[in-house]
């Protein structure tokens, strides 16, 4: 097993060229299923995570993640990036106490994302936001850990598809220290070319949780690295459901079919 240094060393690698997939497990099965499937490097992913322990998203506790996180980082040998919600703080005294915290957990990246959980003020006003960024940044310097920093904007994911505000934003929490840029939302050609070009030589990750592009035309947009947020646990519960209703409500099984052989998985997680 790498040592926590060696997988952030590595992952900051990973961001100076090409583009590479960054896919979100939500639990210790699914990390490492996805670590042997060959993927550098994995996020977590808020959602997936507080649907597996019976939450809604955005509702977990601070205490619950870094739990998880510190069970992720030491169940895989590759580098894990913390979807670190809004930093568990509105101010930034709190982001940057509890950005020194997560790092702790063995974590190789971290996002900090500017909305507000306010459905009437979805967006916290860009110098807070900034100087959330900042705060991050500074306590990741001053305990040296390595950790990369990801600056998020969440305009497009809460209606409004503006994309200058999306632009400006990123480029304000990259001159603020983020060491990569994020919008979650961008699904257009042009858009994601003109933020990558807006947040160059950052690097831009894009989200990609529904049908659409592939790896290949994400690369030649310049998009250095690609997450699916919670997507995958969204499949994983569709099976599930569609499954458990049938029986439910049918009182068959046909379902089960569909099933992967336990054999299999159970040869994947061998010692």
């Amino acid at each position: 097993m790498p040592s926590t240094a060696e997988k952030r060393a590595a992952f900051r690698k990973l961001h100076d060229s090409g583009c590479f997939v960054i896919p979100n497990p939500w639990d210790l099965g699914s990390a490492i299923a996805l670590q042997k499937m060959g993927f550098k490097a994995l996020a977590s992913t808020s959602a997936g995570f507080a649907w597996s322990i019976g939450k809604p998203d955005n509702h977990i506790a601070l205490d619950e993640l870094c739990a998880h996180l510190t069970a992720l980082c030491g169940s895989v040998g590759v580098p894990v990036n913390a979807d670190f919600e809004n930093g568990f703080s509105d101010q930034p005294e709190g982001v940057a106490a509890n950005v020194t915290r997560v790092t702790k957990t063995g974590i190789a990246g971290l996002s900090i994302e500017d909305s507000t959980g306010d459905k009437s003020k979805p967006i916290y006003e860009e110098a807070l936001a900034v100087e959330r960024i900042r705060a991050a940044r500074e306590a990741i310097d001053a305990g040296r850990s390595g950790v990369l920093l990801v600056g998020r904007c969440e305009a497009f994911l809460w209606g409004m598809p503006d994309l200058k505000f999306t632009i400006d934003r990123l480029q304000a929490y990259a001159e603020a220290g983020a060491d990569c840029l994020y919008a979650p939302g961008l699904k257009s050609k042009d858009d994601i070319a003109a933020a990558v070009k807006a947040v160059h030589p950052k690097p831009l990750n894009l989200l990609i949780g529904w049908p659409g592009l592939s790896v290949a035309e994400a690369a030649e947009l310049g998009v250095r690295r690609i997450s699916v947020g919670g997507a995958l646990a969204r499949v994983a519960w569709s099976g599930f459901l569609r499954a458990a209703n049938e029986i439910a409500e049918n009182g068959t099984f046909d379902g089960l079919g569909a099933g992967h052989p336990g054999g299999e998985l159970n040869g994947m997680f061998a010692v």
